[in-house]
C-alpha cells in the first residue's frame, strides 16, 4: 500500500467556508496550507518529499516575504528524500519556522534544526533523537565498499548540517550521532537544534479568526460527498 493509498484511508476532517458564491469545503491540509502552514506528519520517503518540496515552492510563489510554518512530527526515513526538503528550505527566499509536535527523529531532527534562525521551536512533551544513518548491503563486495562509502559520506554530511545550524564542532556530532541521542525540548535547546519551547499561543493568537469575515467551520468527512484529497 502506497503512501496515497493509505492516505485516503484516514477520516480527513473538511473545512466548509462562507463565500459570496456559498459554501466552499478543503480537506484539512489545503485550509492550511492557505495559512502558510506545511505538515509532515509521516516518515520521509521520496513521495512526501515532493509533496512538502511542491508546497514550499507554491507558498515562495504566493508570498515570497512572508514566512511558512512547517509542523514536523516525523520518525525520519530516508536520507535524499530529507536532503530534497532540507535543500528547499534553505534555497527558497521566506523563512521556514519549524515546530516540533511528537516527535522529530533521525531526518526529521535535521529538517527541526534547519529551520531559520530564531523560529526553531518544539512542544514541551516532544522528543527529539539524531543519529547517523543506516543501510543494509548486499551484492559485491565492490559494491558493497561503495555503498558503505557513500554511507560514511553520509554521516559526515549530516554531521556538517547539525554542527552549522548549533554551533557545536562537526568532531562533537560525529561523536553525539554514533548512537540513537534522544533528547527533551530542553535539551535540544541547550544543544542548539531549537530555539525555544512553547506551550500555548499568545491571547492574540487565540482570539484571531481563521480568516476574515465568517470563521470556517470543521465538519465530519463523511458529511461531504467523496472527493480526491490531496497529499502533505
Amino acid at each position: 500500500m502506497n503512501h496515497s493509498e493509505r492516505y485516503q484511508n484516514y477520516l480527513v476532517p473538511m473545512v466548509v467556508e462562507q463565500t459570496s458564491r456559498g459554501e466552499r469545503a478543503f480537506d484539512i491540509y489545503s485550509r492550511l496550507l492557505k495559512e502558510r502552514i506545511i505538515i509532515l506528519g509521516t516518515p520521509v520517503n521520496s513521495e512526501v518529499a515532493n509533496l512538502i518540496v511542491a508546497q514550499l515552492l507554491h507558498l515562495e510563489s504566493e508570498d515570497p516575504d512572508k514566512d511558512i510554518n512547517l509542523y514536523i512530527n516525523s520518525p525520519g526515513g530516508e536520507v535524499y528524500a530529507g536532503m530534497a526538503m532540507y535543500d528547499t528550505m534553505q534555497y527558497i527566499k521566506p523563512d521556514v519556522s519549524t515546530i516540533c509536535v511528537g516527535m522529530a527523529m533521525s531526518m526529521g531532527a535535521v529538517l527541526l534544526a534547519g529551520g531559520a534562525t530564531g523560529k526553531r521551536f518544539a512542544l514541551p512533551n516532544a522528543k527529539i533523537m539524531i543519529h547517523q544513518g543506516s543501510a543494509g548491503f548486499q551484492g559485491t563486495p565492490t559494491d558493497i565498499d561503495i555503498q558503505a562509502r557513500e554511507v560514511l559520506a553520509l554521516k559526515r554530511r549530516m554531521a556538517e548540517i547539525l554542527a552549522h545550524h548549533t554551533g557545536q564542532t562537526i568532531e562533537q556530532v560525529e561523536t553525539d550521532i554514533d548512537r540513537d541521542r534522544f533528547m527533551t525540548p530542553d535539551e535540544a535547546e541547550s544543544y542548539g537544534l531549537i530555539d525555544d519551547i512553547i506551550s500555548s499561543r499568545t491571547i492574540a493568537e487565540k482570539s484571531s479568526p481563521l480568516v476574515e469575515g465568517e470563521p470556517a467551520r470543521l465538519v465530519n468527512a463523511r458529511e461531504q460527498t467523496p472527493q480526491e484529497k490531496p497529499e502533505g
